[in-house]
């Protein structure tokens, strides 16, 4: 495939971050890899066998389009389940390949019984719980309009895969007491099943933060996304592991570099303007490298005059507007720059780094903004 540039995943650091997140793990609780937004960017038909060869067997997508995705590639024992969004003949679809989804409404459920009815199938439902995040999810009195169906066909058609909910922000301390409340909501909300109704495989409501935060909100499952590619959910978090663990460096691995080469290289003379605009002028002599990345292809173009990528294991800045697809950076004090030499726009060459949280910062981009904005057509590869 032809390409200007590529991204490579390291099996090894990803083994590393899968390994830390199971020893968080309480006994007999299970790993959901959350891969949603083409699995943050990772590409999720490589990140998915990748991740198998590290033992995880449940993956969490959004939508149908990326279960489907992880159905192409993923083992025949391995469970995925949609969290978001799934309809019509995408539910059909669900329900005839065992794939698991989240009902949060009295459509979905009544959707799903009919379909299931129809096919002779039974649907794997998650029943996501309302307790706090006010996006989706039953509430108590939503939960008994859909009892009579719950209790009445769960042995045919619906067959309760799990209870859930979604935590409304467990990375910072100031949602607290907003965590809490849920925490006890969840609670009440599953004895009422267990009293009530019948108790689903799985319970499950703890995220990459809650995982590390509020140990006692993994249940039966988590689902975790942003820690398995290898980033702490937020600085809070990040200092309330190395608070509990003094001494200890940063258990996890960026599994992702971006890579791209030299383009082109020309000498600029003192005064000239570079590019479009007068946004950079030379002030002395200049050699530059353009390279083939613009913002078409995810470098954002807040990056002019601002960014930094790493040729021959040393820094060079990016000088002038980045253009749609491409930019010019300054090789000036680099010896034996060459047609083709590697250019890592994020990642290590040498001693050096890109860090995703320094491009994030640059580029005044989140570090999952940034990486799901990694365009599709990148071409992914993994190395050891």
């Amino acid at each position: 495939m032809f390409s200007t540039s590529h991204i490579e995943l390291s099996k090894s650091a990803l083994d590393r971050n899968i390994s830390f997140i199971k020893s968080l793990l309480r006994p007999n609780c299970r790993l959901s890899s959350v891969i949603k937004g083409n699995a943050y960017g990772h590409g999720i038909e490589l990140f998915v066998p990748l991740a198998e060869l590290c033992g995880v067997d449940h993956f969490s997508v959004f939508s149908a389009g990326e279960a489907l995705c992880t159905k192409k590639v993923c083992q025949e024992n391995t469970d995925i389940m949609i969290m978001g969004m799934v309809d019509g003949v995408e539910l059909e679809w669900a329900i005839e390949e065992g794939v698991e989804f989240f009902v949060f409404d009295m459509h979905r459920l009544e959707q799903a019984y009919k379909l299931a009815r129809r096919m002779k199938k039974k649907a794997k439902i998650h029943i996501e719980l309302e307790t706090g995040m006010n996006r989706t999810g039953f509430d108590y009195e939503e939960l008994r309009k859909a009892r009579y169906l719950l209790e009445s066909d769960q042995k045919f058609h619906l067959q309760l895969q799990g209870l859930c909910t979604h935590l409304a922000g467990a990375e910072s301390i100031a949602n607290y007491y907003r965590i809490k409340h849920q925490k006890s909501k969840f609670g009440k909300l599953k004895r009422f099943f267990q009293k009530e109704l019948f108790p689903p495989v799985y319970h499950h409501m703890a995220c990459s933060a809650a995982l590390l935060r509020y140990p006692e909100t993994q249940l039966d499952m988590v689902r975790v996304g942003i820690m398995q590619y290898g980033f702490f959910p937020s600085p809070e978090i990040l200092i309330h592991y190395t608070n509990k663990h003094p001494g200890d460096i940063n258990p996890l691995r960026r599994i992702l570099s971006w890579k791209s080469s030299v383009m082109s290289i020309k000498r600029i003379q003192k005064g000239a303007f570079l590019g479009y605009g007068t946004s950079f002028q030379a002030n002395e002599q200049m050699l530059v490298a353009g390279i083939p990345v613009g913002y078409a292809h995810g470098f954002s173009r807040s990056m002019s005059n601002r960014g930094r990528v790493l040729i021959h294991g040393r820094r060079a800045n990016v000088v002038g507007i980045v253009n749609m697809n491409m930019m010019l950076v300054d090789i000036t004090h680099l010896e034996g720059v060459d047609y083709g030499d590697e250019v890592v726009l994020i990642g290590n060459q040498g001693e050096e780094e890109v860090s995703v949280s320094s491009f994030g910062e640059i580029s005044e981009q989140l570090n999952y903004e940034l990486l799901t904005r990694l365009p599709e057509k990148i071409p992914r590869v993994w190395t050891e």
